[in-house]
């Protein structure tokens, strides 16, 4: 297994170095045992549309919702680089020798919140729903795991995943935080069952949620992980307001905030609590991107889009943004200095990052007259979180008026965004490219087309990509793979412009020094069943 998780590690080192400043985060708790008791009070800048991890895609739902819930693997969460699958409701796994076959064995008197047993039936049903959705049901991530031909239950504690070819990237796609392990008999009775409740076997139980307010969780007295959790419960505070969050923890009112804070809050924290604030800090698999609606005129013409990215001068606005949002590198569709990322020369030679901006935004002019839309208007929609997707919008809005558009922006609600995107109700639209580990079989699933991927808001079938995306899978080396990882960012962000990439943005997590056994990570997805976290006085 190890073979299978080096070309993860190859390059990752520099992402773990930069979490080394954040290991020291915990080095106040460095040979203390973890205290009992307390409860971690923490913002969370947006609301859960739905409860259902399987069906939603925003940290709004993770950060409140995954402390009641298992997976069947996690992403270990003592990992900086946040790399390393580990066994959660697995207690181990054996892989056969042609790959095709994956076999855990699962822990046993592993309880429901209702007291109920968890067993293989358990999991086989969660992953058939997420993999093989029935009519009606929505599974953001069913395009991720093609690959899987059956999911078998042979026995009570033992799972089977048949595939139907090698895929390097499987176990990693098994330990997505977004894959509760829900009750077999509750989804046999009704698969939308869990969009409006919660019953789980992670380490604290529900308590209420207000909407608008609050989200409150309690200990599991009867968790599986003997000794776990920590804490007697959470509280999350659902919080819009990036200055309001600041003062939060400010005023010692929250613990942490495990999304991410800018440059400029990150200081007046440091300054204002000195020693009683630790600062965490790592790079950020997230990306803003633009969703450009392929069913509404002019944006079906690609010379429309083309000059939408041309007129970015995404170099500039690094410098700038970099000052005051949590954005920082220049991106392309892999984390800048991983180990599939376009080296940056490479990159300059795509449309939207060549480092000439006049010429660059004289061929965008030259494109909107060709296609007869010089001076055009039409309306940015934006989801209603501050940061980074309000300086962002206000960048983009900019850039595109040095090419003589007008554009309006549109403000949606948080939760209800996703309506709004999955609805097609906009012209052109803010949207996220966000991973929990650094893989392209699970960052570029997201640009394959409509029908097979409904989280695809450009609304775009495009087969030439969708080929491309599995050639890279199934590439039999890591140069290979590079390869056809290059062709499909040309075709993506530079032939056809079916999305426009912004910046790479980058986490910074200030935090009460009383909370320790909490890594932070390149994803703000992971290390949230809070499980580890424990206060001290």
């Amino acid at each position: 297994m190890n073979n299978i998780f080096a070309r993860f590690n190859v390059g990752f080192f520099a992402l773990a170095l930069c979490g080394m400043g954040a290991m020291a985060g915990n080095a106040s708790a460095q040979g203390q045992q973890p205290r009992y008791g307390g409860e971690l009070v923490f913002p969370v800048p947006s609301e859960p549309p739905s409860y259902d991890g399987h069906k939603e895609e925003t940290f709004g739902l993770i950060h409140p919702v995954a402390p009641h819930y298992n997976g069947l693997l996690r992403v270990d969460p003592t990992d900086p680089s946040g790399t390393k699958p580990v066994g959660d409701l697995a207690e181990s796994w054996t892989v056969s020798k042609d790959g095709l076959v994956y076999t855990f064995k699962l822990r046993k008197g592993v309880k429901f919140h209702d007291g109920s047993e968890m067993t293989s039936k358990d999991i086989k049903a969660s992953y058939d729903k997420i993999i093989f959705p029935p009519p009606g049901v929505v599974s953001d991530r069913k395009g991720q795991y093609e690959v899987v031909e059956a999911i078998e239950a042979p026995d009570a504690y033992t799972v089977r995943f048949r595939l139907k070819w090698t895929a390097v990237s499987f176990l990693a796609s098994l330990a997505s935080p977004w894959n509760f392990i829900y009750k077999a008999d509750i989804l046999a009775k009704d698969p939308h069952w869990y969009e409006t409740h919660i019953m789980g076997t992670g380490p604290f139980i529900f308590v209420e949620h207000v909407k608008g307010s609050h989200w409150v969780g309690k200990k599991n007295p009867n968790y599986w992980d003997k000794g776990k959790p920590y804490l007697d419960g959470y509280r999350a505070l659902f919080i819009s307001s990036s200055s309001a969050q600041v003062a939060a923890v400010r005023g010692e009112r929250a613990h942490i905030q495990f999304r991410g804070f800018t440059p400029a809050d990150r200081d007046t924290l440091k300054a204002a609590l000195g020693d009683k604030i630790t600062v965490q800090e790592s790079p950020w698999d997230c990306v803003l991107l633009v969703a450009l609606n392929h069913k509404k005129k002019p944006f079906d013409d690609k010379r429309v889009r083309r000059a939408l990215t041309l007129a970015l001068d995404r170099y500039e606005g690094s410098k700038a943004l970099s000052k005051i949002a949590i954005v920082k590198e220049v991106a392309g569709v892999q984390v800048p200095g991983t180990p599939y990322a376009t080296p940056p020369d490479e990159l300059a030679k795509l449309a939207g990052y060549w480092k000439d901006i006049n010429a660059s935004r004289a061929e965008a002019r030259k494109l909107l007259k060709e296609a007869g839309v010089e001076g055009m208007s039409f309306t940015f929609t934006n989801r209603g979180v501050p940061m980074p997707y309000e300086p962002l919008a206000v960048w983009l809005i900019d850039q595109w008026r040095q090419i003589g558009l007008d554009v309006k922006q549109q403000v949606v609600e948080a939760a209800a965004y996703y309506a709004t995107l999955r609805k097609g109700e906009f012209d052109a639209a803010m949207d996220f490219q966000c991973g929990y580990i650094v893989e392209p079989d699970l960052d570029l699933y997201k640009f394959t087309s409509r029908e097979r991927n409904p989280a695809n808001y450009g609304f775009y079938d495009d087969k030439v990509l969708d080929d491309l995306y599995q050639k890279q899978s199934r590439a039999p080396n890591v140069e290979e793979r590079k390869k056809f990882v290059r062709l499909f960012e040309k075709r993506l962000l530079d032939e056809e412009v079916h999305y426009l990439m912004t910046l790479q943005w980058h986490r910074i997590i200030p935090h009460s020094s009383k909370v320790h056994g909490w890594q932070v990570t390149p994803s703000h997805y992971l290390n949230n069943e809070l499980d580890t976290v424990w206060l001290s006085q």
